[in-house]
């Protein structure tokens, strides 16, 4: 299905936002300064091909560690990003979500394009990652929370069963 769910989305106007990403990306490439928002751009320029089946995640929240795009001159990045080139990405992928809802049959598609278009706003500090990736580090960061909540004792589950004498 993700398959098929690509291949229309591609056929469907996929292509020319992908390549509107990239070309944000060379332009940014260009500018020399902007060589960490191309590889943004070239990051989810890919994801934007073939966005089924897969999601942008933290990068923090994967490897549960901080990283230069998670933090402050993270938070700075996309700030200037915003400015420069999110606002007419998200823009574009908004108006692809409005043409999709028109139709039934496009409206997995238009809920796609808006995704898309919250990644557009903020790409630095995120990654793209198999849908079962994003949910196994969801699920250990919160393993951890409830462990760290709990004091840091572990869990009943992680308890070693004691022995019994008879």
């Amino acid at each position: 299905m993700r398959t098929i769910g690509n291949v229309l989305w591609f056929l469907l106007g996929g292509v020319f936002l992908g390549l509107s990403w990239w070309l944000f990306g060379v332009i940014a490439l260009i500018t020399i300064v902007g060589i960490p928002w191309a590889k943004a751009c070239f990051v989810f320029g890919a994801f934007c091909f073939r966005p089924f089946g897969r999601e942008a995640i933290s990068r923090k929240e994967l490897t549960g560690q901080d990283d230069i795009g998670t933090g402050t001159l993270g938070l700075i990045g996309n700030i200037i990003w915003f400015i420069v080139g999110g606002i007419w990405l998200a823009l574009g992928h908004v108006l692809s979500a409005i043409l999709m809802f028109i139709t039934i049959i496009g409206i997995p598609f238009g809920i796609q394009h808006l995704k898309l278009a919250g990644i557009a706003l903020a790409p630095i500090g995120k990654t793209v990652v198999m849908k079962e990736v994003a949910a196994k580090a969801r699920e250990a960061n919160a393993e951890a929370a409830v462990a760290q909540l709990r004091g840091g004792a572990p869990s009943r589950s992680e308890q070693p069963e004691e022995a019994t004498t008879n």
